[in-house]
């Protein structure tokens, strides 16, 4: 029997279960996919918002604030990349400028930190690539950028370090409330026991709430389409460049990654399909064009993939963190769309405030752990760190992906790490092979022979990334990734 059991191992699923890995607590994670990151999580915009686009009073607005603050010593305890690079509201007609003076308002209100309305001269001055018809800006100092994906691992990985079991590959299909606890049947035939139940599936939180009889809201998926290009395009802008949101959402932005390419999207198209994750030409086209409001001369010859991902929205407008009246001892915590990211360490927080209020006794540990240990990325290292290395472990020696300068040494590492990568896209949203101008065209062979060799399983078994997206059919020849000997 579980105390608690969390159904989904994103962001959200992942932050709160490191917050109640501080407590005595026998805690259970169910995770469709085949590991962890493999929704939402993994395909959005990576910011980190300053809270002054919510509405006032919602939780968005309280927990995106929060978490802005909870971000900083969050990500130095689980050595995550996090730059606080802050962003710009652009307006470019009166109109746009009565909107970013509501947004001032509403931030102050909010209690976000950071903000100032900045004349023309002022927004080209930090921002000289920027379209010279922009007239004023509101800055946001306290926004951000991170990684996502190794964020929402490392959070996991913590959560495990002190206790937390994860359970992958295992999509819950039905859950049934007995006196004192529930019964949760999986899709792959097992059951198990907890006390304690809290939702947060995502797109899917509004299937999990319904089979409790749980219908307060339902989640209406929304896809956003995104193009990332190489990093020589990155250098042009330094902050997040929002243009004036919309009632569609806060419309196409123009951002660095913390690994220094340029991302710009995404669209926003309501879809029914929850596993609608396709390109079209039509929404690759509309951010294009959209994105030249903000910078005429972003130059997309250098785009290396484009993406898209889904958002939860709930036909609310809020996020929905509640217990269940309906069934006690059932948290809900759907509608996790942006500022989803940033809200989710403060999300974990109010969960915690919530499982107090429905009699959960919470004792500390005395032995919480909140440091996650990460090797450093060998293209980071000096020369004397890169031969130390080496001296420990020769598979720092192969090169693996040339674009990003991945050794056969972080692949290993990142496939035995406590939450280890178990697909080809888990590699390359751990270590980045893949993640350059090829596209991985050179290094995936490799990449799938070191998964199959670490994972004790034959290349025709390696996953692309979910269930059943293998990546090879059969042998013709011998394959032959690239290997580069330093």
């Amino acid at each position: 029997m579980y105390d608690i059991a969390i159904i989904g191992a994103g962001i959200t699923g992942s932050a709160i279960a490191r917050e109640l890995s501080k407590y005595n607590l026998n805690i259970v994670v169910f995770e469709k996919g085949v590991e962890v990151c493999q929704g939402t999580t993994k395909a959005n915009s990576a910011i980190v918002h300053g809270g002054f686009d919510a509405k006032v009073g919602s939780l968005k607005a309280k927990l995106n604030v929060r978490g802005n603050e909870l971000y900083p010593e969050l990500c130095k305890e689980l050595q995550v990349e996090f730059k606080q690079i802050g962003s710009l509201v652009l307006a470019f007609n009166e109109d746009d400028e009565k909107h970013i003076n509501e947004l001032y308002n509403r931030g102050l209100k909010n209690n976000s930190r950071g903000l100032k309305i900045l004349s023309k001269e002022e927004v080209l001055e930090i921002e000289p690539n920027i379209n010279k018809n922009v007239v004023s800006a509101l800055l946001c100092e306290s926004a951000g950028i991170v990684c996502p994906f190794n964020l929402n691992i490392a959070l996991m990985e913590n959560a495990i370090t002190n206790g937390t079991t994860l359970k992958l590959s295992s999509q819950v299909i039905d859950i049934e409330k007995n006196e004192n606890y529930f019964n949760i049947k999986l899709e792959n035939k097992e059951e198990i026991n907890a006390k304690y139940v809290i939702n947060a599936a995502g797109v899917y939180a509004d299937k999990i709430n319904n089979m409790i009889g749980g219908d307060e809201y339902y989640i209406i998926p929304r896809k956003g389409e995104y193009k990332v290009l190489d990093k020589s395009e990155g250098k042009i802008i330094n902050h997040v460049l929002f243009q004036c949101p919309t009632k569609r959402g806060k419309g196409v932005l123009v951002t660095q990654t913390v690994h220094g390419n340029l991302i710009v999207g995404p669209n926003a198209i309501p879809v029914e399909d929850k596993e609608d994750i396709t390109t079209t030409k039509n929404g690759i086209d509309e951010i294009v064009r959209d994105s030249k409001k903000t910078i005429e001369n972003i130059d997309f010859r250098k785009t290396i993939t484009s993406f898209s991902g889904l958002r939860a929205t709930s036909n609310t407008g809020d996020f929905m963190i509640f217990a269940s009246e309906k069934c006690k001892n059932f948290i809900n915590v759907g509608g996790i769309e942006s500022p989803g990211l940033a809200s989710a360490p403060a999300v974990a927080e109010y969960v915690i405030e919530v499982l107090k209020n429905e009699g959960l006794n919470l004792v500390e540990k005395e032995n919480f752990n909140p440091v996650r240990i990460k090797n450093k990325p060998f293209s980071h290292m000096t020369k004397e760190e890169r031969e130390e290395v080496i001296k420990k472990d020769e598979n720092y020696k192969k090169i693996i992906c040339r674009c990003e300068s991945v050794t056969e040494g972080e692949i290993v590492d990142a496939i035995r790490r406590t939450c280890g990568a178990r697909t080809v896209d888990g590699v390359k949203r751990m270590v980045r092979p893949g993640m350059g101008r090829c596209q991985g065209g050179f290094c995936g062979p490799k990449v799938i022979e070191i998964l199959a060799r670490e994972l004790n399983v034959s290349v025709e078994e390696i996953l692309k990334d979910y269930d059943n997206s293998y990546m090879v059919v059969g042998k013709v020849k011998e394959m032959r990734g690239e290997t580069v000997e330093i």
